[in-house]
């Protein structure tokens, strides 16, 4: 029996908890807060700030337990430097070392990486630490951009001229606000060129030389309905039973898998040896597909996605990649669609310390998956914090039986809360096939 030390406490690592648990694993989790369901999975637990490489390196509890290996879900702890503490402490991880995980760390890095090499997918892209040279540039650039920090900011930093701005005078403010504020944690600010098109998910296991890629997810950023409101974590996201998007095609994936080769292939060659789970975020234009961002470990929803499908043992899976041995995975054929449910105000302002009712027991019986997210729980009841609370997953033979399985589920989670009800209807996927096409001319 593996025991496995897990790190962090949100509903990616609530998947990751039962696909570990599924594969018969002893689980250890370190969280910030006590997600009830990874509790439930795991032999054992420590509530503490799992980003903070000191806070793990001086638990003789992790020590005491004699874990087999590490799974580490979010990044921070990632780019902080975890797995190299981890395995110079002889516990081997699945997930980064520090010179690698960089590649999330800092999209300065991830633009420069890809332009030295000549990788496929790229955007034409500028970087600031200059509150005047960044404004004297927008003012004589004439083309729609997008403005990001070049630090981590969750997927919220992100503003979209025509989405988040409407005139270049709020982009020059914004800009000049991220390097003064140094928002990411750095003072650089990176512009790039507005891509039009779908945005997808490929998510890929590597042991640094071999890759096994998952089914593609399309995740909803936006807080509310019809794709508005401020930039989210993820509301929702939804997978197809032929592991493929309604609107791009088997040559769109191998095209985003070549990228992903490429980059993984540069990093190597680099001497930065890429192991666990990386993540492209793409954008699919009217050329193919192009690089949004790449991220150092499992989306968040969309780790809910493919885990939920998964047919080979998550625990073998992560003895290959640690043993640089990674074969083939499998997933089942199968349609899957994720509904977060959020605090009242969540993107703005969050309600928090609200209860929360949740009928386990009724959602399991519409045939849904529920994972926890960042719950407080007390006395036996459940409440929010001024993050996503809860997910359900639908899974069925089709998208649209997937969603209709999460839409009932939702129906048993009662509370000051809301959740996106659009995400996978017809009437969306349907406008996404049409906007493709039109780009495409087909």
């Amino acid at each position: 029996m593996n025991k496995v030390l897990l790190m962090g406490s949100g509903g990616r690592e609530h998947a990751i908890a039962k696909a570990l648990k599924d594969g018969g694993a002893k689980i250890y989790a370190v969280m910030k807060h006590k997600n009830p369901g990874i509790a439930r999975l795991s032999e054992d637990y420590i509530i503490g700030d799992d980003s903070s490489v000191s806070f793990v390196k001086n638990l003789d509890w992790v020590k005491f337990k004699k874990v087999d290996f590490a799974v580490i879900g979010p990044e921070a702890p990632l780019i902080n430097g975890m797995a190299d503490m981890l395995e110079e402490k002889g516990i081997p991880v699945v997930g980064p070392r520090k010179d690698a995980a960089i590649i999330e760390g800092s999209k300065e890095f991830m633009r420069d990486l890809m332009k030295k090499h000549n990788i496929d997918g790229m955007v034409d892209y500028y970087v600031f630490n200059d509150p005047q040279k960044v404004e004297e540039f927008l003012k004589n650039y004439d083309k729609p951009f997008v403005i990001k920090p070049v630090g981590v900011t969750g997927g919220k930093g992100v503003w979209v001229m025509g989405d988040h701005f409407k005139t270049k005078e709020d982009g020059i403010r914004y800009a000049k606000e991220i390097i003064e504020k140094k928002i990411g944690g750095v003072d650089r600010v990176i512009i790039e060129e507005k891509l039009v098109g779908e945005e997808f998910t490929l998510q890929i296991f590597t042991d640094g030389i071999n890759l096994a890629g998952m089914p593609l997810v399309q995740d909803f950023k936006r807080a509310y309905e019809g794709d508005l409101g401020p930039n989210t974590g993820g509301m929702g996201s939804y997978s197809m039973e032929n592991h493929l998007l309604p609107f791009l095609t088997k040559e769109d994936y191998t095209k985003a898998m070549k990228i992903m080769e490429d980059i993984i292939a540069a990093m190597r060659r680099e001497g930065r040896i890429y192991k666990g789970i990386i993540y492209g975020q793409f954008m699919l234009t009217a050329e193919g597909p192009k690089i949004i961002e790449v991220n150092c470990r499992f989306g968040d929803p969309e780790a809910m996605n493919v885990l939920s499908i998964l047919k080979t043992n998550f625990v073998d899976i992560a003895w290959s990649i640690i043993e640089g041995k990674l074969k083939p995975v499998e997933f089942e054929n199968k349609a899957t669609v994720v509904k977060y449910v959020v605090p009242e105000g969540y993107g703005t302002k969050p309600l928090a310390n609200q209860e929360i009712k949740v009928n386990e027991e009724r959602i399991k019986r519409e045939g849904a998956l529920l994972y926890y997210a960042s719950v407080n729980e007390s006395n036996g009841k459940i409440y929010t914090t001024t993050s996503r609370s809860l997910a359900v997953v639908g899974i069925a033979e089709n998208l649209y039986e997937a969603e209709e399985i999460a839409e009932k589920a939702l129906r048993h989670i009662v509370g000051r809360v809301y959740s996106r009800h659009d995400i996978a209807k017809k009437e969306m996927i349907d406008a996404k096939i049409a906007k493709m096409k039109e780009l495409r001319g087909i």
